[in-house]
């Protein structure tokens, strides 16, 4: 049954006219259907930071914290069917770890515990905030958006096109699963933090092998809008690789300089050189700051993959 706020709630800037709780997704869908201007909230963390930044006034919120389907997970079919709800605190348990350990490492990542118990794995993908920290891992991971909609319905995208903004939430649709492939490899997430915060990414990289089809995925966030995935570089190094000796204690996989070649390979792709002028045919360096983040991306990529490796 659906909660709403009572009607003497304070209409100060900032603040909402309707608070609606809903007990079930098909719930939340019918109150956002029934509330075009409605906004769902499940953590809260980015909305009420731009709330109190004044940039953001609901004029109300769907709040999706007490339906308790999309809260845990389960399998399916070769993957994890993860609830949008799961706190990153929760990811970032042991038991999930074993499953999903470079999600379980972005979660863990993600902030200090007030933030790691509110924010949820759906909120992340939603906000779509540049240094979101599971987003690299979802992109490498190549999961799967399991969208709730009116009457019932379900449909599913790539998350990468809800990231990239080439296919939107419909109206009255709400984030409610999202699909990963349980690849049972190894995966790995770092991230490089600078003076914007001890826990905001300047960059960050996620490396995910599949040794079954003898493939590298790579993505790299916080330098771009969205996640970028260097394909060229992924298909180059996986080609080196000898994946009979990964994981093999005392065998070399990849030869050193492959790896670091792996890393800078990625930093150029994501972080190209400057056009070359038309009159000069020259090409201009690249300012300080950005020679610095190429730098940190190689580094990041080149440790991702050897950790992954090792």
């Amino acid at each position: 049954m659906s909660t709403h706020a009572p009607p003497h709630a304070p209409h100060g800037p900032g603040v909402t006219r309707s608070v609606t709780l809903p007990a079930t997704l098909d719930e939340a869908v019918a109150a956002l259907t029934a509330m075009p201007a409605a906004i769902p909230v499940a953590g809260g963390t980015d909305l009420m930071a731009a709330v109190n930044a004044g940039q953001l006034r609901p004029a109300a919120l769907v709040g999706l914290g007490r339906i308790s389907e999309i809260r845990g997970w389960e399998y399916q079919d070769g993957h994890g069917i993860l609830g949008a709800g799961l706190t990153h605190a929760r990811m970032g348990r042991p038991d999930f770890a074993a499953l999903f350990p470079a999600l379980a490492a972005a979660a863990r990542a993600a902030g200090p515990p007030q933030t790691r118990n509110a924010g949820t794995l759906g909120g992340n993908v939603v906000t779509a905030a540049p240094a979101g920290d599971t987003l690299p891992v979802l992109a490498a991971l190549e999961a799967t958006l399991i969208v709730a909609g009116p009457g019932g319905s379900r449909r599913e995208m790539p998350v990468s096109q809800l990231l990239s903004g080439r296919e939107m939430l419909r109206p009255g649709e709400v984030v409610g699963h999202l699909r990963v492939p349980l690849l049972h490899a190894p995966q790995t997430f770092l991230k490089a933090t600078g003076r914007t915060g001890p826990s905001r990414a300047t960059a960050s990289a996620a490396v995910v092998l599949d040794p079954a089809r003898r493939g590298v995925r790579c993505a790299i966030g916080a330098v771009a809008p969205m996640p970028l995935r260097p394909l060229e570089a992924e298909q180059w190094v996986a080609s080196l690789i000898d994946w009979s000796a990964v994981r093999v204690r005392g065998a070399v996989a990849l030869a050193p300089e492959a790896l670091s070649a792996f890393g800078e390979y990625v930093a150029m792709a994501c972080i190209p050189d400057s056009e070359a002028d038309p009159d000069t045919g020259q090409a201009p360096a690249l300012p300080p700051a950005v020679q610095h983040l190429r730098r940190t991306v190689a580094a990041l990529a080149r440790r991702a993959l050897g950790r992954a490796l090792a």
